[in-house]
């Protein structure tokens, strides 16, 4: 008769937690590399030292988190029950077999109300200076982009309002610019209270705007042709072996553009020097963009943009420009004269109506009934232009293909791998915090797995190197 396998999950053994966890496994890499005496300095002041009850290891619920965005468990509660039947998590963080595992809700507590709010950017800096330390990082070519996270609010339940329009960064250095060129055309120049007059931005100018009644600091973010969601998006920069080196988290209805300065400042201000080329998609292509990465002597690798214009009219760049006379030829030979620029930094090229009222490619010109051709540009286009150039060489073209292994692979992975497609936080300071967190994981990750392949060929070579000195010559 054939013998069955006896029950032995009650069946004694003597043994210790260490022994049960795999050499290669994962949180194993991760303690080699990680370090936790300074999280102690850090956090002792906000920690009684007095007698009473033993409060819990601060660096156990740093852990705690670090166990949920490594492994892309959807909240602290799931969290909490995995670390209780987990071998591998009862051992990363240091508990027995029989040890209570610090509750859920401590967890929670302590980075809401008892940690810091910078702890976040600070444990993200510190993982990502280990990553610089051990020469993983690669700044020299460097990729923004940007990505929706589902907010945890119902899109059904929202209200109108008027906010006002956020004045733009780079509106004072325009302001100065548009003026030095209007006194030259000898025009009146454009002062805070001729924007008072006409609705600019600081006349209270006012913009009506979706707000989530759920989360009011997320925003109304268009899904495709039809859906509608409520979101937050994660402007992200990473190097080109996906290691994040800095984040911006705002509403998922700010364009990509707008959050470009913080995250291109954060990045160049870590790395200072010069060089670096900044890879970015089509949301990015504006004329500031252009400019400030030009003037910080970096390079933008930025992608073709299709004409929006009307297909029977001449395309701009028919129009040749003279900037001697600062002027612009037509196609037909006609002559536009800069007539005057804008506070929008929109330049205003016209034609002489009695030259152009009898040509015969007026109506493919654009010209009206009279014959005059105005013709736009804006201040900075020069700076487009030469962004334009760059993308045509074969570097450049090899850069931009590079995205969907880099930073679009980053996203990937973020959503997939580490339960970053939806959040359940609410309020922008909490979920910039999880995104942080998130990203600091993905980096650890990154960095564990790079030390222990490094030592594994390390020790593989010096294993190589004393077998070959104890051979004999002979039996070589």
């Amino acid at each position: 008769m054939e013998q069955w396998r006896k029950d032995a999950r009650q069946e004694p053994v003597i043994t210790d937690l260490d022994a049960l966890v795999p050499k290669d496994h994962l949180l194993r890499k991760i303690e080699k590399v990680m370090d936790y005496e300074w999280l102690y300095e850090r956090l002792s002041p906000y920690y009684c030292h007095t007698n009473g009850r033993p409060g819990t290891d601060p660096v156990v619920l740093i852990k705690m988190v670090l166990i949920q965005h490594l492994f892309g468990i959807p909240s602290l509660r799931q969290t909490y029950e995995r670390i209780n039947d987990t071998l591998s998590y009862r051992w990363f963080l240091g508990y027995g077999l029989l040890d209570e595992i610090p509750h859920f809700a401590t967890v929670s507590y302590a980075f809401c109300k008892r940690f810091p709010p910078e702890l976040t950017e600070e444990i993200f800096a510190h993982i990502l200076n280990k990553a610089i330390n051990n020469r993983m990082v690669e700044p020299s070519v460097v990729f923004i982009d940007g990505t929706h996270i589902k907010a945890s609010a119902n899109k059904k339940k929202f209200r109108k309002e008027q906010v006002a329009k956020a004045a733009k960064i780079y509106e004072q250095q325009l302001r100065e610019e548009v003026n030095a060129e209007r006194a030259k055309l000898g025009k009146k120049p454009i002062e805070d209270d001729d924007d008072d007059d006409q609705g600019g931005p600081s006349g209270g100018a006012t913009v009506e705007k979706t707000v989530s009644t759920t989360d009011p600091d997320c925003g109304m973010f268009v899904k495709g042709e039809h859906e509608r969601q409520f979101a937050y998006e994660a402007h992200t920069a990473s190097d080109k072996r996906g290691i994040v080196l800095a984040v911006e988290v705002t509403a998922g209805n700010i364009h990509d553009s707008v959050a470009w300065d913080a995250v291109y400042n954060s990045v160049t201000a870590r790395f200072p020097g010069n060089g670096k080329f900044i890879v970015m998609d089509a949301g990015y292509k504006t004329p500031w963009i252009a400019k400030k990465t030009l003037d910080d002597s970096n390079i933008p690798i930025l992608p073709y943009t299709r004409y929006k214009g009307k297909l029977d009219r001449y395309r701009p760049w028919k129009y040749e420009y003279n900037p001697a006379a600062d002027e612009y030829f037509c196609p037909n030979g006609g002559v536009l004269r800069h007539t005057t620029t804008d506070r929008n930094g929109k330049r205003t090229y016209r034609s002489v109506p009695k030259e152009c009222v009898y040509c015969p490619g007026k109506a493919k010109c654009g010209a009206t009934e009279k014959g005059q051709k105005v013709f736009n540009t804006h201040i900075w286009q020069e700076h487009l232009d030469l962004v334009e150039q760059l993308r045509k060489t074969e570097l450049g073209k090899a850069l931009y293909a590079q995205r969907k292994e880099t930073i679009e692979r980053v996203f990937a992975d973020a959503k997939e791998k580490h339960g970053m497609r939806y959040t359940h936080h609410r309020g922008l300071a909490r979920v910039a915090s999880w995104v942080r967190l998130k990203f600091a994981a993905m980096n650890l990750k990154k960095l564990a797995v790079w030390s222990w392949k490094n030592s594994c060929l390390y020790s593989y070579f010096m294993l190589f190197i004393r077998f070959h000195e104890r051979t004999p010559v002979f039996a070589r």
